[in-house]
């Protein structure tokens, strides 16, 4: 399956966090496994990922703040996504859009 991002630039990431004891190294180690397996991630993969990390086209890294990405709470209106109209689980205050745990990565035209 291919990636709508660079597998192998994620790969890096990933082993520098895990490195770093930033995350659940258990986590860490299911998603390295899919990726040099080239298997899809699932959502909760996915959101893990997409919570601490963003990944920007120029090749240049970024710790993902909660200032780009709120998670929505059990109280929050959760309008559509922007993307695909499924119910949102995050809120962009970059752009002021709401996404679903699969489009809120990628959203962006500098994020891959």
């Amino acid at each position: 399956m291919k990636h709508p991002f660079d597998a192998k630039k994620t790969l890096e990431i990933i082993e520098r966090m895990k490195l770093a004891k930033i995350g659940q190294y258990n986590k860490w180690e299911k998603i390295i496994k899919k990726l040099k397996k080239e298997q899809e991630l699932n959502a909760e993969e996915l959101e893990y990922y997409s919570n601490l990390t963003r990944i920007y086209k120029d090749s240049k890294i970024t710790h993902r703040s909660k200032i780009f990405h709120s998670k929505l709470s059990e109280h929050d209106e959760k309008p559509p996504c922007k993307t695909c109209g499924d119910i949102s689980q995050y809120y962009c205050n970059m752009n002021d859009q709401y996404f679903c745990t699969i489009h809120v990565v990628g959203h962006d035209e500098n994020e891959i």
